[in-house]
């Protein structure tokens, strides 16, 4: 076995969980999510203070009923 050290480059990892580009896959990410779920549900993305964060979430009564019948949102994230 060998020993391999890897030495992360703080800023750049910052600067990465912040960018338009993870902004725009975890979009992606959750759209096809909210696409198995059904019509009721919606996607927001947003950049907090660490990092790009997506979700998906009920957006009417009748998915909101949906999803706690059925867990939708959690069978939907495979």
């Amino acid at each position: 076995m060998s020993n391999v050290k890897v030495k992360l480059n703080s800023s750049e990892v910052r600067a990465l969980l912040r960018s338009g580009e993870m902004q725009s896959y975890l979009k992606n990410e959750a759209e096809q999510i909210r696409a198995r779920c059904g019509d009721g549900y919606a996607v927001d993305t947003y950049v907090a203070q660490t990092r790009v964060v997506a979700s998906v979430y009920t957006d009417s009564f009748e998915a909101m009923h949906d999803n706690k019948a059925n867990n939708t949102l959690l069978k939907a994230v495979r």
